[in-house]
């Protein structure tokens, strides 16, 4: 098929390269479709396993490029998978689990043009946290950037996560990148909650308080009922893990927006892994898997910790 090619260096670097992490910078659809197919190229000539994850459109334009070689490859809705940019490791963990031992090639693009400032910000330290998350595991990833359409300081950020990036369809090493550090605005305290938020101070005896409080405003809002229910059960996990790590208790703070509904807790714990909630648990795991059940039931959840306490505000759309 035409438009793809497999040259014997990249061969090479298929073979020997056991973990790589580039962003594509491309300005249009060529530049794009050349960057994606270039990278999974040598794993296509190999019959090494390729995954794409990128927004419906783009993968419909790969469908149309690749013809009966998209066949051959896992391609997925990254506006579905990557809602919640915290799913995205965990959905890649398990691919790299299937294919027991095989060079996976992934391409991820969980930044696009419409996504919310908070959004970018969580998918900005989803990119970084890629440089921690799969330390000697067979697995190259391309993650595309639109520069046309997104924002400098999206781009600018993306030079500090990426090791590699590759621009007109040349390679550098990133002179940004400084090792798998998260960018500082993406660490920066969350904003007030706002002065409509309800408030409830809550310990052990006041757990119930918190699930019926969330609920009136989750239905309240008009949220349709399994909704309701996944939010509930999320704020319930956050609630409980405040009274257990958090010195009792904590805060919780709700409000409504036109889409969506907002909820935060806060308490004095901290977490100090930054994967926490980001790895699949293992299936005899007998606890700590709170914040990997918030991650599957919300659409964005925001996790802010220090040694003054920890923030986690979590968001479901009312569609």
């Amino acid at each position: 098929m035409s438009g793809i090619t497999c040259t014997h260096q990249n061969q090479a670097r298929s073979s020997d390269v056991g973990e790589m992490h580039q962003a594509l910078f491309y300005g249009d659809a060529e530049e794009y479709l050349d960057g994606v197919l270039h990278f999974i190229a040598p794993a296509l000539a190999a019959g090494e396993p390729v995954a794409i994850a990128v927004p419906g459109a783009k993968a419909e334009l790969l469908r149309e490029r690749l013809g009966d070689l998209a066949d051959e490859i896992e391609i997925l809705d990254m506006v579905e998978l990557g809602r919640n940019p915290a799913r995205i490791i965990p959905a890649v963990e398990m691919m790299l689990a299937k294919h027991d031992g095989q060079l996976l090639h992934y391409v991820g693009e969980p930044i696009w043009p419409g996504r919310s400032e908070e959004e970018v910000r969580e998918a900005t330290k989803h990119e970084a946290l890629i440089n921690l998350a799969w330390p000697g595991a067979r697995i190259r990833v391309l993650c595309p950037y639109d520069t046309t359409a997104l924002d400098q300081r999206v781009l600018a950020d993306a030079e500090r996560t990426h090791p590699e990036l590759i621009r007109g369809g040349e390679h550098r090493r990133s002179a940004a990148y400084a090792g798998p550090t998260v960018p500082v605005a993406c660490e920066q305290p969350l904003s007030a909650s706002p002065p409509d938020a309800v408030a409830l101070a809550f310990g052990i005896e006041e757990l119930a308080n918190v699930r019926a409080l969330v609920s009136e405003q989750a239905i309240a809002a008009g949220m349709e009922r399994e909704g309701v229910m996944d939010l509930v059960l999320a704020v319930n996990e956050l609630a409980t893990n405040a009274v257990r790590h958090g010195d009792g208790g904590g805060t919780l703070h709700v409000w409504r927006r036109p889409t969506r509904v907002v909820c935060q807790i806060d308490d004095r714990g901290q977490i100090t892994d930054p994967l926490a909630g980001r790895r699949t648990p293992a299936p005899d795991a007998a606890g700590g898997v709170g914040l990997w059940t918030v991650n599957q039931l919300c659409d964005l959840v925001e996790v802010r910790s220090s040694d003054a306490g920890t923030t986690v505000r979590v968001h479901i759309s009312l569609n």
